[in-house]
């Protein structure tokens, strides 16, 4: 009977015990479960949202479209030094600038400790030691050394989660200036800002007959998401752009498109591009505006946005555009400078580039003679049977920084790349590039040529318009490896 009463305590006492320590770790967690909780609210419709889900389902917003604009903003001063805390050194690649040129793989002295994913290089930190040779390699600058979860800052407009400037109401800034340039969320971003305009407009007075209710600012995959939803909701609206359609499509940094999962257009249905080219994108996107009627103005490059009383105007070169609303999805890439040449309409042309693998085996030439450029050339070197010729105009590279222009010089004496100072493009041809180099005519077999001569960026413009810049913390364990 003793040892039955004792058995019975022991049990007691073990589950006591238990209880009390689930207990405290629910009231440990507390905080957090709530925080995190309140992070699965919907930033549209406020209601939750079940761990893992990608949408609402109260309202279908898709979550992602809100990952930079829900982000805590950063901090005043710079963050720790790396391995300040006493813990060990490993490389971290940022996501959003990794050009997948494998130049990180090839420098790394530790096998496995790093490789390429696809477009994305991945750090093993159980290999990784820390040595930054990865770091050095890299010609643009996506590798960091940290010693923990580190975040990636970046500057980004200050805006709501209507994607609507704090200090510029009624103007919204959506797509790659909005500090993500995937099309599903620039199509994404589009949709739901409008949505918000319109229900915001449905509580106003319409106003004078040239007044229009919305006007959207580049015709993007963000402006004509933005400006189909305007049509959907029958809003008085129109859509700018600052050059044709075909120079929207040109100036896209990719050579072929893939869409892992379709993307809903509003009006238009699902856009699921797999695989395609540039061209291709080009009719979809010529489709979508002659199979709905949208209105959009070519020609009409926004040099201001300003505020006249309760509206904000759109200045062009020839047309002053009044609206209650505005949209700018203008794109991160903003006005590149051209050269200016014939052929330079051509589909071998880009004016930036981010899957350096997609012109493996191909003869590239790329033209400027900045640290964009010679990162350009850099990266190119690095694939498989690429011919890289860099041309610049000017005798040296004195305005590129010291450590891209070591590199260039490294891969000018081990034969990656060729150097063509002094030379100037004439004119671009199917297969070919004619060139003036050495004071005579020279013709350089092509079959890609990516300009990087400057241009105006869009951030001015938007700074004028009253969008405040912030530095915004985003987490990089999606850019980590195992």
């Amino acid at each position: 009977m003793e040892m039955l009463l004792t058995a019975v305590a022991v049990a007691l006492v073990t589950a006591a015990s238990m209880w009390w320590h689930l207990r405290g770790r629910r009231r440990q967690a507390g905080p957090a479960g709530v925080a995190e909780a309140a992070e699965r609210r919907c930033p549209r419709c406020g209601g939750a949202v079940a761990a893992g889900a990608g949408a609402c389902t109260a309202c279908g917003a898709p979550l992602h479209a809100y990952e930079l604009v829900a982000a805590p903003v950063a901090a005043d001063g710079d963050a720790a030094a790396p391995g300040a805390d006493g813990a060990r050194l490993h490389a971290l690649v940022r996501a959003d600038t990794c050009v997948g040129c494998g130049a990180c793989v090839t420098a790394c002295p530790v096998p496995g400790a790093i490789r390429l994913a696809g477009k994305l290089a991945l750090v093993d930190k159980g290999l990784c030691e820390g040595h930054g040779e990865c770091v050095k390699a890299c010609p643009v600058g996506g590798i960091v050394l940290s010693s923990g979860a580190a975040v990636q800052r970046v500057e980004a407009p200050d805006l709501t989660l209507d994607f609507e400037s704090r200090d510029t109401p009624g103007l919204y800034v959506v797509g790659e200036m909005g500090g993500r340039g995937l099309i599903k969320n620039a199509v994404n971003e589009g949709k739901l800002a409008v949505e918000h305009a319109a229900r915001e407009l449905a509580r106003q007075e319409r106003g004078a007959a040239d007044v229009y209710d919305l006007v959207v600012v580049g015709s993007g995959p963000a402006g004509l998401s933005a400006g189909l939803e305007a049509l959907r909701s029958g809003l008085r609206y129109v859509v700018l752009e600052q050059g044709d359609l075909s120079d929207t499509i040109h100036r896209y940094p990719r050579h072929k498109l893939l869409l892992a999962e379709p993307v809903r257009m509003p009006l238009y249905g699902d856009l699921w591009v797999a695989d395609a080219s540039k061209e291709m994108l080009l009719q979809v996107w010529r489709t979508m505006i002659a199979a709905t009627g949208l209105d959009v103005r070519t020609g009409q490059r926004a040099t201001d946005v300003r505020r006249a009383g309760g509206l904000l105007e759109v200045v062009t070169a020839d047309a002053l555009w009044r609206a209650r609303r505005v949209v700018l999805a203008m794109g991160r890439r903003g006005t590149p400078r051209k050269l200016e040449v014939p052929g330079e309409e051509l589909p071998k042309v880009f004016y930036d580039i981010v899957e350096m693998e997609a012109f493996a085996g191909q003869r590239a030439l790329v033209v400027g003679g900045g640290d964009s450029a010679l990162e350009s050339a850099l990266g190119l070197a690095n694939q498989a049977g690429t011919e890289v010729t860099l041309s610049h105009r000017g005798a040296d590279f004195g305005r590129a920084k010291e450590r891209n222009r070591e590199k260039l010089d490294a891969a000018v004496a081990a034969g990656r790349v060729r150097l063509m100072l002094s030379s100037r493009v004439r004119e671009i041809r199917p297969g070919v590039v004619a060139l003036e180099y050495e004071d005579r005519p020279h013709l350089l077999p092509n079959d890609v040529v990516i300009v990087r001569i400057g241009g105006e960026a869009p951030t001015p413009f938007l700074e004028r318009a009253g969008v405040r810049f912030v530095r915004k913390e985003l987490a990089l364990a999606a850019a980590e490896g195992a």
